[in-house]
């Protein structure tokens, strides 16, 4: 792992020097880096409007500082709507994009201002034709992720293509306003190709729409997608937006529809840095060489999408530096559970001279970790979170 393809020299510094005195694990989040994301993503994609998905990482200094950037934002939940509006985000600019809610959640929504909503099924939009009167809806359609996608989101979410023409056919006899399409490809995807066939999906459904319901839809949402960078190199998001946008060209000749991103992964996972210490070192047999690296962060603290080790973390220790000898080394968390650990499968060459008090840095680690944290199992409060400007 070379920590010069994460940060400069003056930039692990001054992290380094931030967490010197500070008890750990704790994540640290650089909101500058979340900044430059932002800004990258916008001008890439300059015809997009970005709806942050708060479920990646919900704390309210992210918010507001995309917020303050112009960022609109993506909910899953009337608690991360909640904590939205806390942060003086006008309903206007809230997205209530899950598919799954009680019909008291869309009214609670609906009574603090939110008019877009998504759906997949019959059942959920008579809800909210019920208590959201002429809100916006738009329908997720099913996607297949395949295997280029480390977090696939197909089978639970969506509909098939047919089902979602029939769904905003219905939408509009309902009484409400048949916005557009959502998809995601799946998270961290790698293959930009995926984009396309995707989009081939939306194409049909807008001209069937069109061509035999008199239902001109306005609106694709293509969900998140694009990558954080971990061990895997990963194309950069103009790379991404060269394609995606030379796809929406060729599918959508005389109109472009309006465009809606829901990054969330992309936007704050290289901004953290998640700092742990080493608790206890061992072999588990004389003849068995292999070391046991057991850290104060583990599945249910912090690391739970490493589970199934799919999430691959680039790891740093400063004893890296030293041009010590390496080997590879078993990451387990502190729990009592024994699928409490991070890597077994996967070789992971740590320094041989690691002891216990040691800390690891855990790179890329901005989303889906504080928001993924257990609550207290084994007493083990969430993690901490330090912000650096």
């Amino acid at each position: 792992m070379r920590l010069e393809k994460y940060y400069s020299s003056q930039q692990w510094q001054k992290i380094q020097e931030f967490a010197a005195n500070k008890t750990s694990p704790f994540l640290l989040v650089d909101l500058q880096k979340i900044q430059h994301k932002y800004c990258e993503l916008t001008h890439c994609f300059p015809q997009a409007k970005v709806f942050y998905a708060v479920k990646a990482n919900p704390s309210i200094e992210i918010i507001k500082r995309l917020r303050d950037l112009g960022s609109n934002f993506d909910v899953a939940s009337t608690y991360e709507l909640d904590r939205v509006l806390q942060c003086e985000v006008p309903p206007d600019r809230i997205s209530y994009g899950n598919t799954i809610k009680k019909i008291a959640d869309v009214k609670y929504a609906y009574e603090q201002g939110v008019r877009l909503f998504v759906t997949d099924a019959i059942a959920d939009l008579h809800q909210i034709a019920e208590v959201a009167p002429n809100s916006r809806v738009f329908v997720r359609v099913l996607m297949e992720s395949g295997t280029t996608a480390e977090w696939p989101l197909s089978r639970k979410f969506g509909c098939d293509p047919d089902m979602a023409v029939d769904l905003m056919v219905q939408a509009k006899k309902l009484g409400l306003i048949p916005y557009g399409v959502s998809f995601h490809v799946g998270s961290q995807q790698k293959d930009v190709t995926v984009w396309k066939t995707a989009l081939d999906k939306v194409k049909h459904i807008f001209e069937v729409l069109s061509d035999q319901h008199q239902i001109e839809l306005e609106l694709i949402n293509m969900g998140g997608g694009f990558p954080a960078r971990y061990l895997a190199d990963i194309h950069s998001i103009q790379t991404y937006a060269n394609q995606i946008i030379t796809y929406l060209q060729q599918n959508f000749v005389q109109r472009t529809p309006t465009l809606f991103l829901e990054p969330g992964r992309s936007l704050v996972g290289d901004a953290g840095v998640l700092v742990s210490e080493i608790v206890l070192i061992a072999n588990k047999s004389y003849q068995d060489a292999k070391r046991w690296i057991y850290t104060d962060v583990g599945v249910f603290n912090g690391l739970i999408e490493t589970l199934g080790e799919t999430t691959k973390y680039p790891i740093y220790t400063p004893k890296m530096a030293e041009q010590s000898q390496k080997t590879h080394a078993i990451l387990a968390g502190p729990t009592c559970d024994s699928t409490d650990i991070m890597y077994e499968k996967i070789p992971y060459p740590l320094p041989v001279n690691l002891s216990i008090g040691d800390r690891l840095y855990w790179l890329s680690t901005g989303a889906y970790t504080t928001s993924y944290c257990s609550v207290e199992f084994n007493g083990y409060p969430p993690l901490r979170t330090y912000y650096l400007e």
